[in-house]
């Protein structure tokens, strides 16, 4: 589980982000990033509807995105809101392949 103090959790923290924040896009996942003039980083997760209609699915997705930035969070960088968006492409993939994609992505966006 994520620690608290590393969620975004309110509406006006993912407004922010989306209103300010650079895009980066990888396979089936898409991040959001923006300063956020704190000492720690924190994650948003979305998987709306168009990922899959099943909750059951789309909580699974979160689950795996939120283990991996959890096992990373000692490698990224401090001081970034980042929300983290999944395409409907996403569901049917292992663990391994999402967590290569998050990889290219937290590099591509100089997270890691």
């Amino acid at each position: 589980m994520l620690a608290k103090e590393n969620r975004l959790v309110k509406t006006k923290d993912f407004e922010n982000v989306f209103k300010r924040g650079k895009f980066f896009a990888e396979d089936f996942i898409n991040l959001k990033v923006a300063d956020n003039n704190l000492d720690i980083s924190r994650f948003g997760f979305i998987v709306g509807l168009k990922v899959s209609k099943k909750a059951v699915r789309r909580n699974r997705v979160k689950r795996q995105i939120r283990e991996i930035i959890r096992l990373k969070l000692d490698k990224i960088k401090k001081g970034f809101d980042v929300v983290i968006m999944a395409k409907p492409e996403i569901i049917g993939r292992n663990y391994k392949e999402i967590e290569r994609v998050m990889n290219n992505i937290l590099m591509k966006s100089k997270l890691i």
